[in-house]
């Protein structure tokens, strides 16, 4: 039997994954079709160890899996990768241990590769469509270099809520269902009253031995919505914050991030960044990980005025958080305008677009080509649509997150 007619009958043999959810080219304005179950078909609950091709032996299945993973390189045809891991349990387990993660390999393929950190190399070109009458914002990954937005891979959905002292931003896996209950909840960006600070929280631990930021988050399990599969915590992963700038007066925008769940030496050579291997799957790992007593979020002091009055408290690592602050812009004279060379991925000029770099000391052992070098940009490029690209050590939640922190209004800073 030859490798593509095994692959053929193994896609046809699976009956009990839709082939809508396989879709790999995506609308904007097809829902129905591109915006629920991300990363389709991502290890149904009911892997069937019974299937027909469970018993295949591990050398064959080995030799399969890694001639796929090397064919199908780009999505939609990546589709085909996770068909295989939804065979059976076996067939997981090897596709686990042959797919890289995106720092290793630069590809997104399971839904855990959201929270896991980007390339080092070549950064992973992604765009954002706003919806301002749902309050929605819609990340897919880009299918090409070029600026054509008409097709891409969803990833992430957010949706924005109005509390009355403060905004929230809830992301999802699925844009059709943004509860913070529901399966597919992987976190949450929190706001000041002013829209100057803000806190990423994330579902999961980012990790071991990370503690829940609030009590509030335990109040989840007693709904009868929670799914077993996801950790319903409320870890604080980092803070922004915007320097206030009232009438403009101090020019751009400044920002600062402060990545508590990311070491500085993350950045140093050989380097490394805490990476989740996979979601939680049982409750009962929920309850071992997360702190029911109620605990004091580490916040910032929202009553600095100046980036450098902000305090950079520690990582539970043997040195500090990763801080990125954004890369200043230089005044053009003939433009009359603050100008950042996006490299043609940025083509309309907004308060919005902003280039993050890294904030390190002089003492650290950091060349100047990795302190320069952009590890998150964000523009615009049309109405509502925007580009985000990002490499590591950042994710795509986390870089996602933080572009969702640049929409939200800001009374004090503009």
């Amino acid at each position: 039997m030859s490798f593509r007619s095994i692959v053929r009958d193994v896609r046809d043999s699976i009956g009990s994954l839709s082939r809508r959810r396989f879709e790999g080219k995506f609308s904007h304005h097809d829902r129905r079709n591109c915006q629920s179950a991300v990363f389709e078909g991502e290890f149904q609950a009911s892997l069937n160890q019974q299937s027909p091709w469970a018993n295949l032996p591990p050398e064959l299945l080995r030799d399969v899996i890694q001639r796929l993973e090397a064919s199908e390189g780009n999505w939609p045809a990546r589709k085909h990768v996770v068909a295989c891991a939804a065979v059976c349990k076996s067939w997981r387990e090897m596709c686990k241990e042959i797919v890289k993660t995106p720092e290793q390999s630069g590809k997104l393929t399971f839904p855990i590769s959201l929270k896991q950190p980007g390339p080092r190399d070549a950064p992973i070109l992604c765009f954002i469509k706003r919806d301002r009458a749902n309050s929605t914002y819609h990340l897919y990954m880009g299918l090409g270099s070029a600026l054509i937005v008409e097709n891409g891979k969803f990833l992430l959905a957010a949706k924005k809520v109005r509390r009355a002292t403060s905004t929230e931003y809830i992301i999802s896996m699925d844009a059709e269902e943004m509860s913070r209950s529901s399966s597919t909840y992987v976190g949450k960006l929190r706001s000041n009253f002013l829209g100057t600070k803000f806190t990423i929280h994330d579902s999961q631990p980012p990790y071991s031995g990370a503690a829940s930021s609030s009590g509030r988050s335990s109040k989840r399990f007693y709904s009868k919505k929670v799914s077993p599969r996801v950790p319903c915590g409320n870890y604080n992963i980092a803070n922004i914050a915007y320097e206030l700038n009232v009438l403009g007066t101090r020019g751009p925008r400044r920002m600062q991030c402060i990545m508590h769940s990311i070491p500085v030496s993350a950045i140093e050579a050989g380097g490394s960044v805490p990476t989740p291997s996979e979601f939680s799957n049982s409750l009962e790992d929920s309850f071992s990980s997360l702190s029911f007593r109620k605990t004091t979020d580490e916040l910032m002091d929202f009553s600095s005025t100046s980036l450098s009055e902000i305090h950079v408290g520690p990582i539970q690592t043997k040195d500090g958080p990763l801080v990125l602050k954004n890369k200043a812009p230089r005044w053009h004279e003939q433009l009359q305008c603050w100008c950042l060379n996006f490299k043609g991925r940025v083509t309309v000029a907004s308060v919005k677009n902003f280039q993050l770099v890294a904030a390190t000391e002089p003492s650290q052992p950091v060349t100047q080509n990795d302190h320069d070098k952009v590890i998150l940009q964000f523009g615009k490029i049309g109405k509502d649509i925007f580009t985000m690209d990002y490499r590591y050590p950042l994710s795509v939640f986390q870089s996602f997150a933080i572009c969702l922190s640049s929409f939200d209004t800001k009374l004090a800073c503009e």
